[in-house]
Parts: structure tokens; C-alpha cells; sequence
């Protein structure tokens, strides 16, 4: 594969869990009722598997390096990866699972607001800690690329979005969006410069 290409596919690779999730958002309901929940838990079952990339496609633009603000860069997208993980397994997989078993017409027990109140919490760790790591590598990458870093301060605002609406559309599915964008530009514009 010619550098070119490979430089490609790696910016693919970093800005596709951003884009896959931005793509979920589009179908995630906006509230959890017995009739959306094998579609809400559905949704958050396949994005136990993607959220945590996001983190790691953030430090993988690091990658390399043993500098503090690499390593800040890494600190916080663990704790975003694994706050946000923490908010999707409760309160996406198990309030979903729950709401649907409980079946039809039945009203949402306090067991279920429970499971929303820590998972609220822990996402809200969870989206902070994404907003300080996109502050960080935006901050970071204009620093070392210089106006080539510009399209990649779009983290920063994507990053806002998503901590004030998870992937809910419009507003979380532009910011899942704008994350995998910035991030996937800042792949390459990284790469572009280390192979020059």
C-alpha cells in the first residue's frame, strides 16, 4: 500500500467511530417507552463497542510520544472511554432491557429512573472528560501543525455537543459527526507532516 493510501486509511480509521456513532444517532429514539426500547437497547448494545473508540482513536493521535500533554490526552480519553461505557451499559442497555421486560403499559418503576440517575452521572464524567481531551488535542495540534490543525479545532465544539446531547439528533449527531471529521483530518494532517 502506497504511503498516500495508507495515510488515508488510517484518517478513516480514526474518524470512523465518530461517523458510525453520528449514523446511530440518526435512529436512536429520543425517550425510552416500552415501544423504542428493543430499538434503544438494541443501539446501545452495538455502541459498547464503538463509543470506547473514540477514546482511543483521540490518543491514538499521540501516539509516540511520552509528553504531559500527551499523557493528559490519554488520562482523559480512558475516562471518557470508560465513563461513557459506564452510561451506555446502564442506562442504554439495562434501562432499555428492563423497560422492554417489563412490558406494555406498565409504568416506569423507580428501579428504572435509578438506573438513568448513576448512568447520568457517570456519563456526565464521561462527556467532561471528552470535552477536556478534545480541548487538549486541538490545542495540541495547532501548536505543532500550525494552520494545517485549523478543520481539527471542530473537536472542540463536537465534543461540546455530544456532552449536551449524547448522539440524540440533531444536535449529538452533529457532534459525533464533527468528532470523527476533526479527528480524522488531524490523522492525516499528522501524518502528512511526519512523512514529509
Amino acid at each position: 500500500m502506497s504511503t498516500s493510501r495508507r495515510e488515508l486509511a488510517g484518517a478513516a480509521a480514526v474518524a470512523g467511530p465518530g461517523l458510525v456513532l453520528a449514523a446511530a444517532g440518526l435512529f436512536h429514539p429520543h425517550s425510552l417507552s416500552w415501544a423504542t426500547a428493543p430499538l434503544w437497547t438494541l443501539l446501545h448494545v452495538a455502541g459498547l463497542f464503538v463509543f470506547p473508540l473514540v477514546g482511543l482513536a483521540l490518543a491514538w493521535l499521540v501516539r509516540g510520544r511520552r509528553d504531559p500533554v500527551a499523557w493528559l490526552v490519554r488520562v482523559s480519553a480512558f475516562v471518557y472511554a470508560t465513563a461513557y461505557t459506564a452510561l451506555d451499559v446502564i442506562s442504554g442497555i439495562s434501562a432499555g432491557y428492563v423497560t422492554w421486560r417489563l412490558g406494555e403499559g406498565v409504568a416506569r418503576p423507580d428501579e428504572v429512573r435509578y438506573l438513568f440517575a448513576i448512568g447520568g452521572r457517570l456519563g456526565e464524567v464521561g462527556s467532561w472528560a471528552l470535552v477536556a481531551c478534545a480541548v487538549a488535542v486541538a490545542i495540541d495540534a495547532l501548536r505543532r501543525l500550525g494552520s494545517s490543525a485549523l478543520p481539527g479545532l471542530l473537536l472542540v465544539p463536537g465534543a461540546w455537543l455530544v456532552h449536551v446531547d449524547h448522539i440524540f439528533a440533531p444536535t449529538g449527531v452533529v457532534g459525533m459527526a464533527l468528532i470523527g471529521l476533526a479527528s480524522g483530518w488531524l490523522a492525516h494532517a499528522r501524518s502528512a507532516r511526519l512523512g514529509s
